[in-house]
């Protein structure tokens, strides 16, 4: 994980914390790639007729509000399984992505994941971005016995209801991350109708106090709302050292400019619901000083990251953010489970091996999940059952290790 720094910022404060903060997926145009529209497979070779194919699914927020996300999201997702076909598919199959859109709504996801589950017969799910959606495609998936992969999910609830494992639902992305800030005193602004926007507030705020800072004052919104002055106001009163929002990009980039419009020179903190080349056209410079915690930073010199991002942009013609980066991880993901069954034995494999997941967002969470030193193939470690880990086999140098096993 890395968290972006604006560097415009001046940040001299007494007491040294450490912050722990869930933080989830959570990014336009691509003009060089003619499938991009939702729905277009993408096989990365010719037609494939339809004894010939694997289909995997995609449910994603293609068009509203979050649009970034799932389109990042899915230029990943094909640039993986462009990469596979070249090297002659599944089983000699070539692999297809149907995507869906879900126009950033949770209903709208779960009747996407139905379709694609029941109708289409897909053998892998991916999605969603955010966890409210996820969460709406999670109880179908376990029900049909799919394997669901989310590239950015972070509220624990994805992977786990009521204290039970889903034990058809995984994700790539990290569920927490551990920083130090000289700060003893924030104020928090949440999205109340944003389960990741509340889970993660949550989690901030607990430990935030746990570890003897302050939550001067807790503040909320909702996705959509354009006027947050009422809200800064208040803050303001409060007198915090910064002021943690953890949002999507649309709404966080409005609050970061009437912020500044009110004279507030408070520093912004967020999760990687920020990371979208939207938020810096918006803010027009209110977010110069800001953190965010990310899954990746493009500017990490890693070998595996830096071939990664040459490869994404000669395709797309744009830096990857992090939507990009973990829908790949996804794909990889499942691209190396699918090979250990064959399908020409007759019979699916209905067992995930849910006590083999390994815990890989828990390795030193500065590094990033993808890449560099986390992706060398020499660390397996002894895997054990978790929700919040996944159990992978891959070959790519971007995708972590391990076992899972989908059906065909």
């Amino acid at each position: 994980m890395t968290y972006r720094y604006y560097p415009r910022m001046r940040h001299g404060r007494a007491i040294a914390v450490t912050l722990l903060a869930l933080a989830a997926t959570t990014m336009g145009c691509r003009e060089k790639k003619a499938e991009e529209s939702a729905g277009a497979p993408a096989t990365g070779g010719g037609p494939t007729a339809a004894g010939d194919k694997v289909l995997v699914g995609h449910v994603g927020s293609m068009t509203g509000d979050n649009a970034t996300f799932g389109k990042s999201t899915d230029d990943g997702l094909r640039l993986a399984v462009g990469e596979q076909n070249k090297k002659g598919g599944v089983h000699s199959k070539q692999v297809v992505l149907q995507t869906l859109d879900d126009q950033g709504k949770p209903e709208e996801a779960a009747v996407a994941a139905t379709r694609l589950i029941t109708q289409d017969k897909v053998s892998v799910l991916f999605g969603e971005v955010a966890s409210s959606r996820s969460l709406a495609m999670a109880p179908i998936a376990d029900s049909n016995r799919v394997p669901m992969i989310t590239p950015t999910s972070t509220n624990p609830r994805v992977t786990k209801d009521n204290g039970k494992t889903r034990p058809y639902v995984f994700r790539v992305c990290f569920i927490d991350a551990r920083d130090r800030l000289k700060l003893t005193r924030v104020a928090v602004l949440r999205d109340v109708g944003n389960d990741y926007s509340v889970g993660l507030a949550q989690f901030f705020a607990n430990k935030f106090q746990e570890l003897g800072g302050q939550v001067v004052t807790d503040q909320s919104y909702k996705a959509g709302d354009q006027d947050f002055k009422a809200q800064l106001t208040a803050i303001r009163a409060k007198s915090p050292e910064a002021i943690y929002v953890p949002g999507y990009y649309a709404e966080v980039a409005l609050i970061a400019r009437q912020e500044r419009e009110l004279g507030m020179k408070q520093v912004l903190m967020g999760g990687d619901g920020w990371d979208s080349a939207k938020l810096y056209e918006v803010a027009k410079g209110a977010l110069d000083g800001s953190f965010f915690s990310n899954h990746y930073a493009p500017e990490d010199p890693s070998p595996a990251i830096q071939e990664f991002v040459a490869k994404y942009k000669a395709t797309y013609g744009a830096v990857p953010d992090s939507m990009a980066v973990l829908g790949y991880d996804a794909a990889k993901v499942a691209q190396g489970s699918l090979p250990r069954r064959d399908p020409r034995r007759g019979r699916e494999d209905e067992e995930l091996s849910g006590s083999e997941r390994r815990h890989h967002h828990r390795r030193r969470p500065q590094r990033s999940k993808v890449g560099g030193r986390h992706g060398h193939r020499e660390e397996r470690p002894k895997v054990r059952n978790d929700h919040q880990s996944l159990s992978v086999s891959v070959e790519g140098p971007l995708a972590p290790a391990g076992e899972l096993r989908f059906p065909l």
